[in-house]
Order: C-alpha cells, then structure tokens, then sequence
C-alpha cells in the first residue's frame, strides 16, 4: 500500500483543506499562523507560557528527518492560509511514534484536530508503527476528549504530575477502509 501523504477534506463549516507534508518553504506561513494561535493554546501545546514562538524553534519543527518523523500541515484551500499542524517522531526504541497538534484557536470544535489526528494515525499505521502517543496537560480537556474519542488509552503520567500519557495501540483499530 502506498504511504498516504495528501488528503483534501472538509470542515463541519464547509471550508474545504489540503492536508499534506510540511515543507520548509512553509515557514512563511508560521508567523500568520501562529497570530491566531492564543498563548493559552501555546502553553497546552509546548507546557510552558509563551507569547509568541521563536525563530529558532520554528526552524526546527520544519526541518525534520523524513525517515524518523513527519509533519503534515493543513492549508485552506481558499486562503492558501496555515490553518493547523501536526508531527510525529519515531521512537527510538521501538516501532512506536509521538506525535503532537496545534491548530489556529477559532478553528477548534470545527473538526480540524480530529480530520488531522485521522490522518496521522493512518499514516503511522501504513508505516507500519505499532503504537502512537503523546503527552497532555491533564486540564486539557478537549484534547484528552478526542484522543479518547480516536481510541487512545489515558493514563496519568507516572513520571509528571499534571500530565496525562496517551497511546494508540494501532493493532486495536480496525481495518483501514
């Protein structure tokens, strides 16, 4: 089977994305991006205040090792605008990958995570990974809700107070479509 790396979906609201790889050139598209990202939504994601994220760091979340993790942005095909993202990093143990999402603020509940989520976890089971986790602030209700909602496994974080372990078994899902 072929690695999925494209898919066009829609939004509850009907505003129709590109799902695809991120590539460096897409830098550009962060500043803009992250404008409409609330430092709430910064701090859920990355675990520390910030106000705004630094140049160095986003260069290092678009040069990534195509062999040890990918990154896949959505692009509003109208807009040509970043409208969300999400990364997954192989494990360097085992034949499992983390994975982590932020979408623009206004879009959250439009359906955009979970069309993301969907995606990453068909590419990781195409890659063949067996398992798929991350961390999450345990106030982070609606994340912790839709990683339940996709299969995930909720557990507290033995090593971190606070924070909640999630992990997708990719063998417990059912047969791909």
């Amino acid at each position: 089977m072929a690695v999925l790396l494209e898919r066009h979906v829609t939004l509850r609201d009907g505003e129709k994305v590109l799902i695809r790889p991120l590539k460096p050139e897409d830098a550009a598209l962060y500043p803009d991006f992250l404008s409409e990202v609330t430092a709430e939504d910064l701090r859920l994601r990355f675990f520390v205040p910030m106000r705004e994220v630094r140049h160095e760091l986003i260069e290092k979340l678009i040069h990534y090792d195509p062999k040890h993790a990918m990154a896949f942005i959505a692009i509003g095909e109208s807009t040509n605008r970043m409208l969300g993202v999400v990364r997954l990093h192989d494990d360097t143990e085992d034949d499992g990958a983390e994975f982590a999402i932020l979408v623009r603020s206004h879009l959250k509940g439009h359906g955009l995570g979970w069309l993301m989520m969907k995606h990453m976890i068909a590419y990781a089971r195409e890659k063949g990974l067996k398992t798929v986790h991350g961390q999450v602030l345990a106030e982070n209700a609606t994340m912790l809700l839709m990683c339940s909602e996709l299969g995930f496994h909720v557990n507290d974080d033995a090593g971190e107070r606070g924070m909640k372990v999630v992990t997708l078994p990719l063998d417990e899902l059912p047969a791909l479509n």
